[in-house]
């Protein structure tokens, strides 16, 4: 993108107009941001900054933006917050985002996590229905460790939110991951298996890389552009760590009704959630893990 191209589209995202497109390089990657609506005073470069901290956050996550080209469209519409996003496979993927046209700054910089968990989605093979579960807790999952190691949201603040969510992945009489028709467990449950699957790799690998070298792994050679065998795709990651976590795992929650007890869990990694706060014990058994997974 020429200086030109840069000054114009500065301009057409800082006055209010019904609608305007930028070209962005993201971590080397063409991103067209087309926003869709009214756009309020100066509320347009409020706008590319979200898409580029954003962004920052899972390229440090993945080592790279997760494909080489992307569409992001912001709908203005009526209201003040963020609301749902949807991202859709092809050759350029393509975010769609609903956005409050009076949206305040904190909102849209400080505590939004939608724009990261659309852009994580990027970086796994689109998955069907029956395996939707993986795609959608790996977004829930790392978006919130992405924001942790970008700095973006305090440790405390991701496990407490892990120890209040959690229990939606454990429904009452769900049948395994790969049957399940509980939305709770398709995001949360997701979220667990990805959790988990951190835990048992870093155990095993003496606590290097873990889940996110796996899923650096997958990233490399596969992406949402289009589908892939499932099984194929966590025999990546797991050949990139050197252990069948990924595969085993996916075995036996696959079909199987999931039965695990957080508090223990909560208790091994040394977090105690106290309403809004959180207490970390460092002498934890696994204590060295929790933290290992946040840093990076």
């Amino acid at each position: 993108m020429n200086r030109r191209t840069v000054l114009l589209a500065a301009v057409a995202l800082s006055v209010p107009v019904q609608a305007a497109t930028a070209d962005l390089v993201l971590h080397g990657s063409a991103v067209r941001l087309e926003i869709d609506g009214k756009v309020p005073d100066g509320r347009g470069a409020l706008i590319e900054s979200w898409v580029r901290k954003s962004a920052d956050a899972v390229a440090r996550y993945y080592g790279k933006f997760p494909v080489p080209r992307a569409r992001i469209k912001v709908l203005i519409t009526e209201g003040v917050g963020i609301g749902g996003g949807t991202t859709f496979p092809g050759s350029v993927p393509v975010i769609e985002i609903r956005v409050g046209r009076d949206a305040p700054a904190a909102s849209t910089l400080t505590n939004d996590w939608v724009m990261v968990h659309e852009m994580i989605h990027l970086a796994f093979p689109y998955m069907d229905g029956k395996h939707n579960w993986m795609a959608e807790g790996i977004a829930v999952y790392v978006e919130s460790i992405a924001r942790v190691q970008a700095g973006h949201v305090p440790e405390a603040q991701i496990w407490r939110d892990f120890a209040k969510a959690m229990p939606k992945a454990l429904p009452k009489d769900n049948g395994g991951l790969d049957v399940t028709t509980s939305w709770g467990m398709t995001y949360w449950g997701g979220a667990l298996f990805c959790l988990l699957a951190n835990i048992a790799i870093r155990q095993q690998t003496d606590n290097p890389g873990g889940l996110q070298q796996a899923l650096r792994a997958i990233n490399a050679v596969r992406d949402f552009r289009r589908d892939w065998n499932f099984r194929e795709t966590l025999a990546i990651g797991d050949a990139a760590t050197g252990h069948q976590v990924l595969g085993m795992q996916y075995e036996a929650m696959r079909d199987t009704p999931l039965s695990i007890d957080l508090p223990a869990l909560w208790t091994k990694l040394g977090v105690a959630a106290r309403g809004d706060t959180v207490i970390f014990d460092e002498t934890a058994p696994l204590a060295a893990i929790r933290k290992a997974i946040t840093s990076g």
